[in-house]
């Protein structure tokens, strides 16, 4: 019984220190939220896109028209 307990530890442990491990990362980003929404939004400025172009790239064009073709059977 004492080794089907054991087993049974070893099998639970991972699983509470990954819920641990995420609720203390979890805590620490809501602090940050806060500490980041008490400071007001004074130097913040509007995100602007990219003038350039957007062209994809010679890898994206060569995966498409592979993706594209269909199989022939002989």
């Amino acid at each position: 019984m004492v080794v089907v307990l054991g087993m049974l530890a070893l099998l639970v442990l991972p699983s509470l220190i990954g819920i641990v491990r995420d609720r203390r990362i979890d805590r620490q980003i809501e602090e940050a939220q806060e500490h980041d929404g008490a400071q007001g939004h004074e130097g913040e400025k509007d995100q602007k896109s990219s003038s350039r172009s957007t062209v994809p790239s010679t890898a994206t064009w060569y995966a498409d028209g592979r993706r594209s073709k269909k199989l022939v059977s002989s």
